[in-house]
């Protein structure tokens, strides 16, 4: 099935107790659109970069059989840049530096290629922008997964509502699950949230794993344990491109699929944070995969009675 990822292709420059980089290709979009084309031989891509950016970038990109028709690239304006710097626990961080630049004012737009896609990934943007996407596509796509942070509800909560509520699929983490719901339980936050429009809910915990909620149905995925995790920036855009490119490999919404894709997307989350950027996540082999979806098998499986 066809997938549409939305989000930002863009300049990340990362600092972690292990090491740093210079600019290095990152965004919301890059992430996703490369775990979804381990699943999906159909991945379009819909964002912006400005004439900086580098022509064997995009190509890499196409080389994982990601069509780039939607990426438009603005003459004689820079690329959207991020520069942070993580704590020792991995957890946290420091901006250092935030330049919109062609994000300012991007205007998504859908190629007549892309319209009738069957699944769609909106990575982090504005929720306006988000909204934009969907409300010119010209038929409604199976399901609608959605990404966000509390920036958003920071500075345009009304907003960021209204686009909720017209999703399928919300991914947020657990801060942000409790700031937009105002409940500290996130049994009671994602019943809350559930009833702002989406049927299902996804509340990444970091290190901790990932739950997943539709109903009254809950179901929760550890992390993998990780001898190294150098740099943990698009892991959760990672998680997210896995989780949906597995839905449109299977085209099965089911609860109990969506619980595969929450493993797939957490092997493939836990490749992106061994090496800096997208140095692991485009290297992935068959054999890797098995590997690790082996090991998640094991964490979790529970032999006898108790």
């Amino acid at each position: 099935m066809s997938l549409l990822t939305v989000g930002t292709v863009a300049f990340d420059a990362i600092e972690t107790p292990f090491g740093k980089t210079d600019k290095i290709i990152g965004g919301s979009a890059t992430y996703g659109s490369l775990a979804a084309s381990y699943f999906s031989n159909d991945v379009k891509l819909v964002a912006v970069v400005g004439d900086d950016f580098p022509s064997a970038d995009i190509a890499l990109l196409e080389s994982h059989g990601i069509s780039t028709d939607g990426l438009q690239i603005k003459q004689g304006e820079k690329s959207f840049f991020w520069a942070g710097k993580y704590h020792i626990d991995m957890n946290s961080r420091d901006t250092l530096a935030t330049e919109l630049n062609v994000l300012a004012d991007f205007d998504p737009v859908i190629p007549d290629s892309y319209q009738g896609v069957d699944y769609v990934m909106l990575g982090n943007l504005s929720p306006q922008v988000q909204k934009t996407v969907l409300e010119r596509l010209e038929k409604k796509p199976k399901l609608v997964m959605m990404d966000t942070m509390n920036f958003w509800m920071d500075t345009a909560m009304d907003a960021l509502v209204e686009t909720i509520g017209m999703v399928d699929v919300l991914s947020i983490n657990d801060a942000e699950a409790r700031q937009l719901s105002g409940e500290y339980s996130l049994v009671k936050a994602a019943k809350k949230i559930m009833k702002m429009g989406p049927e299902t809910l996804i509340i990444k915990k970091g290190e901790n794993g990932a739950l997943l909620f539709k109903q009254d149905l809950v179901f929760f995925a550890p992390a993998l344990p990780l001898e190294e995790v150098y740099d943990p920036t698009g892991a959760g855009d990672t998680f997210a491109g896995g989780f949906i490119g597995y839905l449109a490999k299977t085209d099965d919404i089911t609860f109990n699929n969506m619980k595969k894709a929450v493993i797939y997307g957490s092997a493939l989350a836990s490749f992106a944070v061994e090496k800096f950027g997208t140095e692991r996540i485009i290297k992935i082999t068959e054999d890797d995969m098995a590997d690790r979806i082996e090991r998640f098998i094991d964490l979790v499986q529970l032999e006898g009675r108790i």
